[in-house]
Order: structure tokens, then sequence, then C-alpha cells
């Protein structure tokens, strides 16, 4: 099932600002303003409070739908079917301007592939430490390996590893990407992105694929210029990363998802044209031991939301694609849908 927020016009009675939407035949219907009309239209007054009482209650929340989970689901498919009888349509009863599905409670952000971490490593030697390059590309040629300085640190191998990104400063479907002043390299990074529903602790990794709620297109940009001395540092990335985050305004929910995905396609695509390709599948771990070792020794709540990490040729430092300010991005993931951004001027 999809889900959006949208804005509800025309319902100043109620004193609700925004309504869950839910996609049906092509049309989003706001399940807060499908409840009024239908109640108003047939129902005895207060039936819809018993017909649909997990409505009641999510109907203006996305989070709190992906936590009621099947109940939910079921709920608005009946709701759905009692709108195509009476032929309802809701054009008027919401700003069809997308917004935030919800704000993050916070963003951890993954590196599951280990075919970005060489690929990128690759880039990033070439535009930044070109002197270093012919003998990393003569040391591929001759072994027909990638030299050991390109793979993953030990430690990735063991554990599913992750930085606390910032859960602030998130932008959604056409809206335009802030360009730092400090940065040179503006990249992007398409990336699977799940959505919390249920709180973890110590979780198992069933336990942890269990409180899936959904899946949203995540755009992790990043300061590339920045990023490596940061990470030399001893610290993990900062300044390189917390400026934005795109998420998109859709939401689909996790049943829709979870079996396929580990054969997902996706697509970059700039100013129309193609800059990437690839796949969900390869990664080093599965999402539930993604989520589990999130949980391991801390809580994780609602609303926590999580990102797989760069799917293998989907940046720019990968295939020497790099963003200028104007450009319009579009990232496509199967089954999840699409997340288009302008990019803006440095500032």
């Amino acid at each position: 099932m999809k889900l959006r927020l949208v804005r509800l016009t025309g319902f100043g009675e109620l004193k609700i600002a925004h309504s869950v939407a839910v996609e049906h035949a092509g049309k989003w219907v706001p399940l807060l303003a499908a409840l009024y009309r239908l109640q108003d239209a047939e129902f005895p007054a207060n039936q819809a409070v018993y017909d649909f009482p997990t409505l009641q209650r999510t109907a203006t929340d996305v989070l709190a739908f992906l936590q009621a989970g099947e109940a939910a689901r079921a709920e608005a498919a009946r709701l759905l079917e009692k709108v195509a009888e009476e032929g309802l349509t809701f054009d008027e009863d919401y700003d069809p301007t997308p917004i935030l599905p919800f704000r993050p409670l916070s963003f951890r952000d993954f590196m599951l592939y280990e075919a970005h971490v060489i690929a990128a490593g690759k880039g990033l030697v070439r535009r930044f430490m070109p002197k270093m390059w012919k003998p990393l590309a003569l040391y591929e040629k001759l072994t027909g390996r990638p030299h050991p300085k390109l793979r993953p640190k030990p430690l990735w191998y063991r554990k599913p590893i992750y930085y606390m990104g910032s859960h602030i400063n998130f932008y959604t479907e056409g809206d335009t990407i802030p360009w730092p002043g400090y940065t040179r390299a503006l990249d992007y990074e398409l990336e699977l992105g799940v959505v919390i529903a249920q709180p973890l602790y110590n979780a198992t990794p069933q336990e942890a694929l269990e409180a899936i709620g959904g899946f949203v297109v995540i755009n992790d940009f990043s300061a590339r210029d920045v990023q490596y001395p940061e990470m030399t540092s001893g610290f993990g990335p900062v300044k390189a990363k917390n400026f934005a985050n795109g998420m998109s305004a859709v939401v689909v929910t996790a049943d829709e998802v979870l079996p396929h995905v580990a054969d997902l396609a996706v697509k970059v695509v700039v100013n129309g044209e193609t800059w990437g390709e690839g796949n969900t599948g390869g990664a080093r771990y599965s999402l539930g031991e993604m989520v589990a070792y999130a949980s391991l020794g801390e809580k994780v709540l609602p609303g926590e939301v999580m990102a797989t990490g760069t799917i293998p040729g989907c940046s720019g430092m990968e295939t020497d694609h790099w963003l200028s300010p104007g450009d319009r991005i579009t990232l496509e993931i199967e089954r999840v849908g699409a997340l288009t951004n302008l990019i803006g001027q440095p500032g």
C-alpha cells in the first residue's frame, strides 16, 4: 500500500490540517476526508467510528498507520471499496504539493555493499589523489583484483557498521537541495530506506525484520571533498553529510516490498540522462541483520529511518558524474517509487 501525507483543504471544521492518503486506481484518497464524506453521505451518526476504529486513530499520522500494520491496511482497503462504490473523488480536498510523510526521529546510514566501497574508493583516488591512481590501477591490472587499500576495513566484514546522520535536514519530492558553500564536489547516493514501526531492543534479525513498517527512497547527498578529511580525522562524517538528505514523499508498506527486497532495479537520472543503474542484490548483510545491529544494547523507536548505504553504481564518485547547480536529479527504486530534487546554487 502506498501512503503519503497531504494537507487538507475545505475541511476547516475538522480543525485538522493533515491526513494520510492512500493510492487507489491512480488517485490519492485522503483517509480522513473519505471517512468524513462517507459518514456525511450514508452513515448514521458515528458509524464510521465503529466500522473503522483503527483509521479513526491513525488517519492523520503515517507512522501511526504503519504501527497499526495489517489492521490499518485492512480497514483502509475496506474504506477504498466504499469510496469506489459511492464514486467519490477527492481532488478538491487536499493540496497536491508533496510534503515529508513524517519527520524522522533519527537517521542511521549503513554501508552494506562492498562493490560500492571499492568503486567509490577508486573514484575518490582518481579525482582527489591523482598521483596515487596509477599504482593502484597497475596493481589491479596485474593481479585482477582491487588494491587491498580500496577494500572495506576488517570490521566491516564482521558487523554492519553505520554512521548517525542528521534527522533534521530532510528534503522531499520537488524540494531544492542547498549547496553548501564549503564544497566543490557535491554528490548523490541512491539508497533504500526503511522506516521502523515497532520498538526494538537487542532484537534478533527476524524481530528486526518484523519491525520494518515501510520503505522510502533516500538520497544521501555528500560533500566528497570534505568527507575524506573528516573520516580520516578519527571521527565520522559531519559537514560532509548532515546538510541534506532526500526522502521520497511516498512510503510503501513493508508487505509490498520485503518479498522482493533483494532484487529491486534502481536508476539515477539527471537532466533526463541515465547516470547510473543497479540492483539491490549483493548486500553483505540482510535488512534484518542491519536493523538488529542498530538495536544492539540500545533502544530503537518507531519513526527512526535507516538506509542501506549506496547501491552499487548509483553515486557520482563511482561513475565520475558530478552534480552541478541547477541539475534535476531523480532516483528510482522498483516497487518503492521515485524521488526528484533540484540542486541549488552554492551558498
